[in-house]
């Protein structure tokens, strides 16, 4: 029997993960929320990781490589692959959230025959398939794991906004519940995936490697927030040292900036999480993420000092933030720590608009209390401050939108050195 695929989620890993496979494969691509469905069955992807031509054309392809999006647990009774790409966030005391999953689980559960898959690709901890998830399995089905039915674990690794590195173009960690399963996963992905597949030894391990890969860079980016820190007090520019640091052939290139999103931003609590289960305390792990999370307010500041140096009001200033996403290029407005620059500028009784042309006004509205700047328009702002590098923001002229006496602050440094009075 030719294999049948699911695809359980569709936000910016599911979507990419089911238009490959249903370039081979009959494929459900399947999502509670039913106005995503509907746009997809127009062509539209809002987080625009899939053009409308693309999707088209595997939405028009009937038979054994096919696409069909749906909403109904009824689409997926023949299915004999389930692969679950759902969010897994942190709450707001950076708790692991795994109702997603659970949820998921439960509805899979209920739908499981003899002989069936369900692979894991949302971030967890170690231990969250087999642990959390399986029970749960065995429990709506009524039948046994490893006998059954089985498991895999494939952690994504999507990239949004990169539209060179797709999910095609990066290798796939994969594993299997049982060595005979980790070939059969393993084979399934290297179908699609021409960078490569990593056949891990056990689903613990493939759950290990997702959480360190953010974790590694989380910590890695929080190093150099620190040194910015450390470098301004000293009045070096901070990218000027690292430009000559990366003259040595294993420096690492890594910059500073505001950490969110839904990976580098919450994978390390995951691990954290497992870590204290057993009774260890991440010290490292947790440093680096308060650093981060500090970021917002640092910038903030450091913007006011700037005001303050120049004799600008602070009080009534009017501030314009260009970005609010939570990187370039890119709608994903999740975790964006773009937002709390935002906070700290407004708490201190300045005027702050902001501008995106990448973001969904409805979507900053409904989530983060925000009313965008459709356009830009007057030079009548005291301070700007670059906090994303939407690749738009390369072509505007700074000078139109600021008054005779003003400050301009690069979170990012890409802007030009001589247009800005201050950067990270």
């Amino acid at each position: 029997m030719r294999d049948k695929i699911a695809i359980i989620g569709l936000g910016y890993v599911g979507l990419p993960l089911a238009v490959e496979f249903a370039k081979k494969y009959e494929v459900v691509g399947f999502d509670i929320n039913q106005t995503r469905i509907d746009q997809l069955n127009k062509g539209i992807d809002n987080t625009l990781e899939v053009n409308k031509t693309t999707l088209d054309d595997v939405l028009s392809k009937k038979g054994t490589s096919s696409l069909l999006f749906s909403s109904s647990i009824l689409d997926l009774s023949s299915v004999n692959i389930f692969i679950v790409t759902v969010p897994t966030p942190v709450d707001k005391n950076n708790r692991p959230i795994l109702i997603p999953l659970i949820e998921s689980s439960k509805t899979i559960g209920k739908l499981l025959k003899k002989g069936d898959i369900v692979i894991y690709e949302s971030t967890v901890y170690p231990g969250v398939t087999e642990d959390e998830c399986v029970p749960i399995l065995e429990k709506e089905s009524g039948l046994t794991f490893n006998k059954d039915f089985y498991c895999g674990y494939s952690p994504e690794r999507i990239n949004p906004g990169d539209k060179k590195r797709t999910v095609t173009q990066i290798k796939k960690v994969t594993s299997g519940s049982t060595p005979e399963i980790g070939e059969k996963v393993n084979n399934l992905y290297a179908s699609i995936i021409t960078a490569g597949t990593h056949l891990a030894p056990s689903i613990k391990v493939a759950e290990a490697a997702k959480v360190i890969e953010n974790a590694q860079r989380d910590i890695n980016i929080a190093f150099v927030n620190e040194l910015a820190k450390i470098f301004n007090k000293l009045e070096i520019d901070t990218h000027d040292v690292l430009a000559a640091a990366a003259t040595k052939w294993n420096f690492l290139p890594f910059k500073p900036g505001l950490v969110g999103g839904h990976c580098i931003g919450v994978d390390p609590y995951y691990l954290a999480q497992k870590a204290q289960e057993v009774g260890y305390h991440p010290e490292i792990l947790l440093a680096g993420r308060r650093l981060n999370d500090s970021m917002g307010e640092y910038v903030a500041t450091q913007v006011l000092k700037l005001m303050v140096k120049n004799d600008i009001a602070i009080k009534g200033a009017k501030v314009l933030m260009l970005g609010i996403t939570f990187k370039e290029n890119c709608p994903d407005i999740r975790n964006s720590k773009a937002i709390d620059v935002y906070n700290n500028l407004k708490s201190f009784n300045m005027e702050v608009d902001v501008y995106d042309p990448w973001a969904s006004v409805n979507e900053v509205k409904q989530k983060l209390n925000l009313d965008l700047k459709s356009k830009l328009e007057g030079n009548h702002y005291d301070a700007i401050v670059h906090t994303v590098c939407h690749i738009q923001f390369k072509k505007i002229k700074l000078s139109a939108y600021k008054k005779l006496k003003s400050v301009v602050y690069d979170v990012k440094g890409t802007l030009n050195i001589e247009d800005i009075n201050g950067r990270l």
